[in-house]
């Protein structure tokens, strides 16, 4: 599971050749294998230079950067008949939750309707794509979990797991792939069909009691973990020592998983100290890694480049989860779950008591909502090009399509009870609380890893001693590294 990439060549039908440049530009260190694909030859080498497309003029083509994760886990794409099909991803509910031969077989059968299928009937993180010999047709998760971006230029229009695939062959604009809609590409239009798309209630139904919404809750978390654990042994865990962590961390424990805590921060800071506790309470291992402001100047570059933007939010986010993603790599483990999207989902933010108090409770309602419809643009695609730059499968046990839907309608009072509510995430808290976890995790504060941790006091003082605002101090660091 690493990326995947898709060409629609109108004019000099060189798909093919095209595939290959992208998939050159997604060689990280790590992958097993690469594989390109038009409806009428394939091809699966070692290195994208070794591969060789006897189709020479193709308008379509697709191909994937290959990691193999899990045992059942097989290099594509695959070719059927007049079709070449590629599937990157995991689809989580499914009884044949790693069999993606069955799923890619599927979509070379199906086309458009296939990949409409695989989106409405499933829940995962994942992209996919299908050649055929006058029209290419993509989807991606209705979540938005799997990275997928696309742009056109003259008559090529091209899809990617990673923006730099894109600016590759001159796309220079890429935009981020609605997520849950299919596109088709031919040699007249471009037409996208929203397949499976998030989005709050107009009418709420009858509300539920806190009761019934610890109850519930507790149900989709469980599940979610199942999903996300099943067929592991061990697992690692992004950990803070705070509810988001800790809960993730216990459940992974509770579904069977022999658990590690990863802990990553600069020295001195009093979060760690707390992280460690917390580890204690919950009895599971813990791994602590402290690092140096020098240690912030050496990982910039890689994370930048990474996550492909210098917004700072990004990077500062950033940082911490590619030391984790690395530690993790280190001592052997292929995926790492990580508590992402728990604080856009019940409230955890210091900013929405901020706006609650200025706005009302409407408007902050509003904010939140608009920030679960935009976790995939400002969180998920982060995070998931980071830990695949270690070749650490991410997952996210609170992005599970049920549990975030069920989140997303829950009325606000169940997650802020008032304009002074400095814990926040109620719901999540009694949730945690019935669940058995010690009450100095249920009741600690949320304090944002960039804060936690240090990084962007850090990043702070190497823009200073560039006198420049951080801002420009990041783009001016991405600009010396951008090469397309």
């Amino acid at each position: 599971m690493r990326a995947i990439v898709a060409v629609y060549d109108r004019k000099e039908k060189r798909a093919a050749q095209k595939t290959v440049e992208m998939l050159k530009a997604l060689r990280h260190r790590g992958a097993d294998a690469f594989g390109a694909a038009t409806p009428k030859s394939i091809d699966l080498k070692a290195e994208p230079e070794q591969l060789q497309m006897r189709d020479a003029e193709s308008k379509t083509a697709v191909g994937q950067v290959f990691l193999q994760v899990l045992p059942l886990d097989k290099p594509q794409p695959i070719k059927l008949e007049n079709i070449a099909s590629v599937f990157d991803g995991r689809i989580y509910q499914s009884p044949k939750l790693y069999s993606t031969e069955a799923t890619v077989n599927m979509l070379a059968a199906g086309g458009e309707s296939g990949a409409e299928a695989l989106i409405g009937e499933s829940d995962g993180s994942f992209a996919c794509a299908v050649a055929e010999a006058e029209r290419l047709i993509v989807g991606r998760d209705a979540l938005g979990l799997y990275p997928l971006y696309y742009g056109g230029k003259d008559c090529v229009f091209a899809f990617a797991s990673e923006c730099k695939a894109l600016w590759k062959i001159g796309v220079k604009e890429a935009k981020s792939f609605p997520p849950g809609h299919v596109m088709v590409v031919d040699g007249k239009n471009l037409t996208i069909k929203p397949v499976k798309v998030l989005k709050k209630r107009v009418v709420r139904p009858s509300p539920l009691s806190m009761e019934e919404a610890v109850e519930k809750l507790q149900g989709l978390l469980e599940r979610s973990v199942r999903e996300k654990t099943a067929g592991l042994d061990r697992v690692a865990v992004a950990f803070s020592g705070g509810l988001d962590s800790s809960l993730t961390a216990f459940l992974a424990k509770e579904a069977g998983a022999e658990v590690h805590l990863i802990h990553v921060s600069l020295e001195n800071q009093l979060e760690s100290v707390q992280a460690e506790e917390a580890a204690s309470l919950l009895g599971l291992p813990f791994h602590k890694y402290l690092y140096s402001e020098k240690a912030v100047e050496h990982a910039l570059p890689q994370v930048l480049w990474a996550v492909e933007s210098p917004d700072p939010i990004k990077t500062s986010i950033g940082i911490p989860l590619y030391w984790t993603a690395e530690r993790a790599a280190e001592l052997g483990f292929r995926v790492l779950l990580v508590g992402q999207g728990a604080d856009e989902l019940f409230g955890g933010y210091k900013r929405y008591l901020t706006l609650y108090s200025r706005y009302g409770g409407a408007f902050v309602e509003k904010a939140m909502a608009n920030d679960v419809l935009r976790m995939y643009e400002n969180n998920f695609e982060r995070d998931f090009k980071l830990c695949s730059f270690h070749n650490v499968e991410l997952r996210l046990p609170f992005a599970a399509y049920p549990l975030v839907e069920f989140a997303l309608n829950l009325p606000l009072k169940l997650k802020i009870n008032s304009k002074s509510d400095m814990l926040r995430k109620i719901v999540l808290r009694k949730t945690a609380e019935k669940l058995g976890l010690p009450p100095k995790i249920v009741n600690k504060p949320k304090k944002a890893i960039q804060y936690a941790t240090g990084v962007d006091k850090a990043l702070k003082k190497l823009a200073k001693r560039e006198k420049l605002p951080l801002k420009q101090y990041l783009q001016k660091t991405f600009q010396k590294l951008a090469k397309f």
